[in-house]
């Protein structure tokens, strides 16, 4: 399914113009137009789905290894320190546009990106809790 009012659909499926660096039957990878380092790449389903909630299964297995053959590319020629493949799902985590999208962001020394968080305290008896519930869910 394609979503018409969706500008990621649109960019997916070629009626938007992008730098595009991969695309097959499933997915397109274009070069991000508001970039957080130099390089930085969009992998989008052809297919709409708003978020990893909504992503078929198929789909899903592809993406991370389409993440990985990009950044190896992606590593070779912008010749980039490290890299960040990040995925967000709702505004609350980030999330713009509400189309499935797979980020590769090139890191480079000093590039001023942060992609960190304040780090939590926590009990194991919390954990196997927390654990627990997620495995009855599954």
């Amino acid at each position: 399914m394609v979503k018409d009012d969706c500008i990621f659909c649109k960019i997916a499926n070629g009626e938007i113009p992008s730098a595009t660096v991969y695309e097959d039957n499933d997915f397109r990878a274009i070069l991000d137009i508001s970039p957080a380092s130099k390089g930085h790449a969009l992998i989008i389903p052809k297919e709409h789905c708003d978020n990893i909630f909504e992503i078929k299964a198929d789909t899903a297995a592809k993406v991370f290894p389409l993440a990985a053959k990009l950044a190896k590319a992606m590593k070779e020629a912008l010749n980039c320190d490290g890299m960040n493949i990040v995925q967000n799902n709702g505004t609350i985590a980030g999330q713009t546009v509400f189309h499935f999208h797979t980020h590769l962001i090139p890191r480079y020394e000093g590039d001023g990106v942060n992609l960190t968080w304040k780090q939590h305290d926590t009990q194991a008896e919390d954990q196997q809790l927390l654990a627990e519930a997620i495995r009855t869910l599954l």
